[in-house]
């Protein structure tokens, strides 16, 4: 694609900012303020009905309040312009303004995309990784690889540290490795290296073709992020074993990808409030998913029939061992190596700290929620 569309999208926002070009010098105050205001097309890569999707009109209502109406932004699903996988070339190519997806799902591109959401971690949680990207050098290193390895014009943000996602839905009981031998499974990134590698098929596909891709035998066990957009899908409808906690994407967050020319061109109090604008919904984001997560699970258990289950320690335990199989055939890469690094010596600091201080919430859970737990 030419850079003329980016061009022409360059002039409009400038024309529109400032309230029509030269034509606004002529205008009274009232009437500028009364401009039209800039509007950006942000596709995501979730379905119309997903919680995420919601999640990404909470961040456009803020942007919208906090700019006074100045600023827009028009959320589009997963479809209404490029398939889920393409928002990062679409935004890149001003197709699109912005997008809200992940970063694994440009896993294809270069794998060093799965080390901002799906990689080992190092016993680090999501909220970790996300303070690694914002105070330990991640967004630097984010930056370095979208911008000068692969040439992309984009600006990109992290937010919302999405609690562990579960292993997934299983039609029969998995309790050991043995069990997991031979499955058709459904998982993106680095995780699809590493349960390979444990004895599983593994499929990336989007969030809305997994329960289709069970139905028709593509797959035959699944894991997508959460139970409210497990839900969503119906995964109720084609397994009943639900298990809960696991080392294959331990760590995620959602990407706030905006085209970097687009972003130069606005005001600069706009680009504050697109950026920190992140930060404003990641918190609301969190305690929305808090709320509705565990409301969700509940009804899979005593509605929709569900099992739910922790994963094995023997099924953990051997996921850690294959991320020490694989961690070293990364770091051939000189690129992910230094973020490995990077990650590991951040955790280890970090982490240190958020172990050693906390306190053991599941001996308190216990107490005042007696054989609430199945531990």
């Amino acid at each position: 694609m030419t850079d003329k569309p980016k061009m022409d999208r360059r002039s409009f926002l400038k024309r529109t900012a400032l309230g029509g070009g030269a034509v606004a010098g002529t205008l009274a105050a009232p009437a500028v303020l009364a401009q039209a205001p800039i509007v950006l097309k942000m596709q995501t890569s979730w379905g119309a009905g997903n919680i995420w999707q919601e999640m990404a009109q909470d961040y456009a209502d803020r942007v919208e309040q906090m700019s006074g109406g100045r600023l827009k932004i028009d959320v589009l699903p997963a479809g209404a312009v490029v398939a889920a996988f393409q928002v990062l070339d679409a935004v890149n190519d001003g197709v699109l303004d912005a997008a809200h997806s992940v970063p694994v799902y440009w896993y294809g591109k270069n794998k060093a995309a799965s080390l901002f959401g799906t990689g080992p971690v190092f016993g680090g949680s999501a909220t970790t990784m996300l303070s690694w990207f914002y105070e330990g050098g991640g967004k630097a290193l984010y930056d370095e690889l979208t911008r000068d390895i692969m040439g992309l014009d984009v600006d990109g943000y992290m937010g919302f540290p999405m609690f562990a996602q579960p292993f997934g839905w299983f039609k029969q009981e998995v309790n050991t490795v043995a069990d997991l031998q031979g499955f058709k499974y459904r998982t993106v990134g680095l995780a699809a290296d590493l349960l390979q590698s444990m004895g599983m098929a593994v499929a990336q596909l989007p969030g809305g073709e997994i329960v289709p891709a069970m139905e028709r035998g593509v797959i035959d066990a699944f894991e997508f992020n959460n139970p409210s957009s497990d839900k969503d899908f119906g995964a109720h409808d084609v397994a009943k074993n639900y298990y809960l906690s696991s080392y294959h994407q331990a760590s995620e967050s959602f990407e706030f990808l905006f085209n970097r020319l687009t972003m130069e061109d606005l005001p600069e109090d706009l680009r504050a409030i697109l950026k920190y604008g992140v930060e404003a919904a990641s918190t609301a984001n969190t305690a929305k998913a808090m709320r509705r997560y565990s409301a969700d699970l509940k009804w899979l258990q005593e509605e929709a029939g569900v099992t739910v289950r922790r994963t094995s320690k023997e099924i953990l335990e051997a996921q850690i061992q294959a991320w020490d199989k694989l961690i070293p055939t990364l770091e051939e890469d000189p690129f992910m190596k230094k973020c490995l690094d990077s990650q590991r010596a951040w955790v280890e600091q970090v982490t240190y700290y958020e172990i050693m201080n906390a306190p053991d919430y599941a001996l308190a859970y216990d107490h005042y929620f007696p054989g609430r737990l199945s531990l």
